[in-house]
């Protein structure tokens, strides 16, 4: 009887006081519930981080991994992007990236960031802001997020299964890029990250 109570504890990570590993089917999706679980870098408010569990993924489908041509436009002017508040945030069409997604050719803007580029670590990073036929069913109404790196050449990896809801989903207090309406795939992108339930 001793050695089953120890062998339940051990189990359910009672008695040691360990938190079960964060879940998830990837590396992306482990990395996000865990940032998530964590009160220091969570964006959830305190009273759904008590109840949080972990983010509703579509199951990952490599028929959403795409390679993409990228055509960059040097000569781009900067622009005030709008937000969920009344912050604009300094940004400018990095390039256009050419594509093709179950069959179909697809053109969507990546965008470049002001404070990016003087932000240590962040120099390279490029944001793809897009909506498609998921919106307000099964994912966010107003689009998703994929964080990409500058490529050496002019081709890069576009994987939709690491696409991500702005923070403000979860919590009010942050501002987020409001997604350009021209950036949007007619189909369904059953890949990334779902609604979030509250």
């Amino acid at each position: 009887m001793r050695y089953a109570i120890i062998l339940i504890c051990t189990l359910l990570f009672s008695c040691s006081g360990k938190q079960p590993a964060a879940r998830g089917e990837t590396p992306f999706q482990v990395k996000m519930n865990a940032d998530f679980k964590d009160a220091s870098k969570s964006p959830l408010k305190p009273k759904d981080l008590k109840t949080f569990k972990g983010l509703d993924f579509f199951p990952f489908d490599e028929d959403f991994v795409v390679k993409a041509k990228l055509e960059r436009t040097p000569e781009s002017e900067w622009f005030k992007m709008k937000t969920t508040t009344d912050r604009l945030s300094k940004e400018r069409v990095y390039g256009i990236l050419s594509f093709q997604l179950k069959g179909k050719p697809f053109k969507l803007k990546v965008y470049q960031g002001e404070e990016n580029m003087n932000t240590e670590g962040l120099e390279d990073y490029l944001f793809l802001p897009f909506l498609d036929e998921t919106n307000g069913e099964t994912t966010y109404g107003g689009g998703r997020y994929i964080d990409l790196r500058i490529p050496k050449g002019d081709s890069m990896e576009i994987d939709f299964n690491r696409a991500y809801n702005p923070y403000c989903v979860y919590n009010d207090k942050y501002s987020c890029p409001i997604v350009p309406r021209d950036n949007y795939i007619n189909l369904k992108v059953e890949a990334g990250l779902k609604m979030f339930e509250k």
